[in-house]
């Protein structure tokens, strides 16, 4: 049954024509509060189902983070997070670059795939692009063409379901030869942010664009909600949607971030036909929940030459199993639709997260031997809750793979101060000074892809 039927009551005073559908497709940012209230209501209702089959009743909260006088308040004391088992054996007995590649690895990602980030169907419509438009403009002094790309999904399957996916690729309008390119998982328009809102500020200088331009690259913006809706009742919508043709998931069925990554992965297909760009010298970028989809999409596809994850906290560099920030039972109670439906069983008794088989030490492992770079800021600027050094110790303990190998993962194990970069291995890791912000690593990260992308660095 359609969710706008289902939670037609939920809508009150709205508008008439407006449903949940419509609203679910939308971000949270563009979102009125009463029309967010619809949203999270529907969301819960789809929790309740996935709860029941299977088999929960109660979920444990997560911590909060905005009362530091509640019972469950966030912990931010680096004295009261450690020390807690690790979950990963990231190389589980393989001594050998074979034994890696041939069963180790292949192990990993069924793993992850059946228990946290959900399989992909192993039949999905294919995507046909086409260019909307072209625009010449100039970007930090550099001339540059943007070609806005649409990706439709066939849809004939489930005619009521579209998706297109919608990303903008830019290029210097002089370029010779083939060059690499980052895709940047994020909006294509600035969203419209809430009323007294305040964005962290950012460094001074060029933005991310104008400094890849400047090395000679391209960029490509592309907007995840195209692919599938940042919400519970988005499920029966989006890729996801579609492929189920329109009927619930399943509890091993691929949650929203795999989705968000499965789409990065369709544009790679649409750059790696383009004879301006360096198919293989493409690399995935993302901020918070976009820096989770990214380090999914660079783990699961070594198609990925590099990737720049920003602020990615649980779910995505940071260890789950480290009492600081954001902790496994806040994905499992408020985002669950970003996972499998089975992932949420750990967030319930009598499981927990030492439980969970693998952890964000596994999921930055499967990168390798491909350069990757982590990013976070600071808790007193105001990124505490995902959790840095937490993504540093993950990063070290996927630096075991790099080594068998034959590669540097993290040049050095020793947290570093805040501003100190470490590059000198294919691991690259900073703390940004700054809060809960992409823009204040894209120098650093430039500077370290530069070593692997740059035409003279191979």
């Amino acid at each position: 049954m359609k969710a706008g039927i289902v939670f037609a009551l939920l809508l009150g005073g709205m508008q008439a024509g407006d449903d949940v559908d419509a609203l679910a497709r939308k971000s949270i940012f563009a979102l009125t509060p009463a029309e967010r209230a619809v949203v999270n209501d529907a969301t819960a209702v789809e929790r309740r189902r996935e709860m029941g089959l299977l088999g929960i009743t109660a979920l444990r909260p997560g911590r909060n983070g905005m009362d530091m006088s509640a019972p469950n308040a966030v912990n931010y004391d680096e004295a009261r997070a450690e020390p807690r088992p690790i979950a990963s054996d990231v190389l589980a007995g393989a001594a050998t670059a074979d034994a890696w590649w041939n069963a180790r690895r292949p192990a990993l990602v069924a793993t992850f795939e059946k228990e946290m980030y959900g399989r992909v169907p192993a039949h999905l419509p294919a995507v046909t692009w086409r260019v909307a438009s072209v625009e010449h403009e100039t970007i930090g002094g550099v001339a540059a063409e943007t070609r806005h790309l649409i990706g439709h999904v066939d849809n004939r399957a489930a005619p009521g379901i579209s998706v297109d996916i919608d990303a903008r690729l830019t290029l210097p309008a002089q370029g010779r030869g083939k060059v690499p390119v980052m895709i940047n998982l994020s909006w294509i328009m600035p969203p419209r942010l809430p009323k007294g809102f305040t964005p962290p500020p950012e460094p001074p200088g060029p933005d991310w664009k104008a400094r890849i331009l400047a090395r000679g690259w391209g960029y490509v913006v592309y907007d995840p909600l195209s692919v599938q809706p940042d919400n519970g009742v988005g499920l029966t919508q989006g890729i996801i949607g579609l492929a189920n043709k329109g009927q619930p998931r399943s509890m091993d069925d691929w949650g929203v971030l795999r989705a968000w990554a499965w789409g990065a992965s369709r544009v790679l297909d649409y750059l790696d036909r383009d004879p301006r760009v360096a198919g293989d010298r493409v690399g995935v970028a993302g901020h918070s929940r976009y820096g989770k989809a990214a380090l999914v999409a660079q783990a699961f596809d070594p198609r990925f030459a590099i990737g720049y994850i920003s602020s990615s906290g649980a779910g995505g560099a940071k260890l789950l199993t480290r009492d600081y920030g954001e902790q496994l039972e806040n994905l499992t109670s408020d985002e669950y639709y970003w996972f499998a439906g089975n992932f949420m069983r750990y967030g319930a008794d009598p499981l927990s997260v030492y439980d969970l088989p693998v952890d964000a030490d596994a999921l930055i492992a499967l990168c390798a031997p491909r350069p990757v770079f982590i990013s976070a800021g600071t808790q007193a600027a105001g990124d505490g809750w995902v959790d840095s050094r937490g993504s540093f110790e993950a990063a070290a303990g996927a630096s075991a793979a790099y080594e068998l190998l034959g590669a540097t993962g993290l040049s050095s194990k020793t947290y570093p101060p805040t501003g100190t970069a470490i590059t000198g291995g294919r691991i690259g890791f900073r703390q940004h000074h700054y809060g809960h912000t992409q823009a204040a690593n894209w120098p650093t990260f430039l500077d370290f892809a530069g070593a692997y992308l740059d035409p003279a660095s191979r």
